[in-house]
């Protein structure tokens, strides 16, 4: 136990630097979320109404509704980026080194995912800092109960990202990919507006958002503010999690995955 507890700290002492090193990236994770918080919500207050939907109790302002879709921006970015990472340590050989030493290759996976969503959930704890400033003061438990929410989401999260990389073999092609699952999933979600809205809007739309995983990670960080468990969103999430891990530990092993018969990985 003691040497598995070992890997793990230099796994997650790695990403941690990593994160340290560049500033940018810390910068850049407050940015988007941020820009709309302070534009876009601000914008969007007058034009767009949330009535009383669980979990708030009464009329709340556009810009409470949209804090946790903003929380799982951070998270969704974070993931991918992780995964990025991924396929540039996959080119420079480090990756390699990481997979054949004696751990199982899923802890290995597992730990590198840990890691990286502590630190997405630092940017979100900073991120709600600046919100509670602007105005958006959910329960003082709500902060310590937004934790495990924060940490299963981004593991989901983190897993897709993972899952993808595994059939990336250069980096320049996985931006690319990117743009075709980051942005389809936070838009067509729960992040921005309320479902009930989406289904007035396009039954077909409401049908889509409500098979997005990502729309249930955010419900989950939502109820999560306020002290609460929303047992579909739980259910949702932590089964996506599991199949998206178990599918990337698969594609992740030479002997049966996409690396089966390819150098290099």
């Amino acid at each position: 136990m003691n040497g598995w507890l070992i890997a793990f700290s230099g796994i997650a002492r790695r990403e941690f630097l990593r994160f340290t090193r560049q500033r940018e990236r810390f910068l850049a994770a407050l940015v988007r979320p941020l820009v709309w918080l302070f534009i876009f919500a601000a914008g969007f207050r007058s034009v767009l109404g949330v009535s009383i939907t669980p979990p708030y109790k009464t009329y709340v302002l556009y810009e409470v509704y949209v804090t946790p879709g903003l929380c799982g921006m951070i998270l969704l970015f974070s993931g991918m980026q992780s995964s990025l990472s991924m396929v540039y340590d996959r080119e420079t050989g480090a990756m390699r080194s990481l997979l054949v030493s004696p751990y199982p290759r899923w802890f290995l996976l597992c730990s590198k995912l840990l890691a990286a969503v502590l630190v997405a959930s630092l940017q979100v704890y900073a991120f709600l800092v600046i919100a509670y400033f602007w105005g958006v003061r959910p329960p003082a438990l709500g902060w310590l109960t937004v934790f495990p929410a924060l940490v299963l989401a981004g593991v989901m999260l983190g897993s897709l990202g993972l899952l993808i990389s595994s059939a990336i073999r250069q980096l320049e092609n996985f931006a690319g990919v990117m743009n075709f699952v980051i942005f389809p999933m936070f838009f067509a979600s729960s992040a921005l507006y309320p479902l009930w809205r989406m289904r007035e809007a396009s039954p077909l739309l409401h049908q889509i958002c409500l098979w997005n995983p990502f729309t249930h990670s955010v419900e989950l960080i939502r109820f999560a503010l306020y002290g609460q468990i929303d047992p579909r969103s739980l259910a949702v999430t932590l089964g996506c999690t599991i199949v998206f891990f178990g599918a990337t530990v698969v594609m992740y092993d030479p002997a049966r995955g996409l690396w089966r018969g390819r150098r290099g990985g």
